[in-house]
């Protein structure tokens, strides 16, 4: 394992300043369910909680079906709800994801959510993931059409399954040495990349792209396979079978998301 110390995977272990750590949630909701009062909590009760406590830009999402030929997109029907809380530390994390809901205010304010009779509950079940920052992209990045909150806004999240810790260190600094900068070069959008540290599924990394609307989006995609960098990076032997599955979804934002 030393002799890693003079690869390009050391660039993905070797990190200089603080990074961020991502909390994605995956609100899963029985088929026909309502979204109504799971909406109302993340609206109003845990998203300003959140904020109290110094966590911000909190995104709320579901997905979307697109037709890449005809560049229109379609809700999916019983989509789960995402909701990704990005947090300046591991310690925010521990702290704010342990004390939130014992908080008595957080309890009066979900109160209708938080005591849901077991006959008609808020959702089925919660998938969580945590997800430590990339060192080629610390902290998480958004571009004026997500601050501003531009309607038309689309994201795709992207995550990377490898069949080994090592290839998943691979894929991890293939981005870190050159894909990070390529996206931003071809105006994807890139948000935050962030590596699995825990959750269902590892190991892998995920990803948020992003545009200002549909059409924008795929354009810059469609610009990254032909591009000469990403054809020598996909060549490279040193990256060669490191990821064996990658899932997309297309993401639209709720109208109470932060970005």
């Amino acid at each position: 394992m030393a002799s890693l110390g003079q690869t390009p995977l050391a660039a993905a272990e070797n990190p200089t300043g603080a990074r961020d750590y991502y909390e994605l949630r995956s609100y899963r909701l029985k088929a026909g369910a309502s979204a109504a009062l799971l909406d109302g909590y993340l609206a109003k009760d845990l998203i300003p909680a959140l904020n109290q406590r110094g966590v911000k830009n909190v995104g709320v999402f579901t997905e979307i079906q697109v037709d890449k030929k005809a560049v229109t997109s379609t809700p999916i029907t019983d989509s789960p709800i995402w909701v990704l809380i990005p947090h300046l530390s591991l310690e925010s994390f521990m702290n704010v994801s342990a004390d939130l809901n014992a908080d008595a205010a957080v309890q009066a304010a979900g109160g209708d959510y938080l005591t849901v009779p077991k006959a008609s509950p808020a959702f089925d079940r919660i998938d969580t993931w945590l997800y430590r920052a990339f060192q080629g992209m610390p902290r998480m990045e958004l571009p004026a059409f997500s601050k501003n909150r531009v309607p038309t806004r689309v994201f795709e999240m992207r995550d990377y399954e490898s069949h080994s810790e090592l290839a998943a260190l691979s894929k991890m600094a293939m981005f870190n040495q050159g894909e990070i900068s390529l996206m931003k070069d071809l105006g994807m959008s890139p948000s935050l990349f962030g590596q699995g540290v825990a959750g269902p599924n590892l190991p892998h990394l995920r990803y948020f792209t992003s545009g200002p609307d549909l059409a924008a989006h795929l354009a810059g995609w469609a610009k990254f396979s032909p591009d000469p960098r990403w054809k020598a990076m996909s060549a490279d032997p040193q990256y060669k079978d490191n990821t064996s599955k990658n899932t997309a979804r297309f993401l639209t934002p709720k109208d109470y998301s932060q970005i």
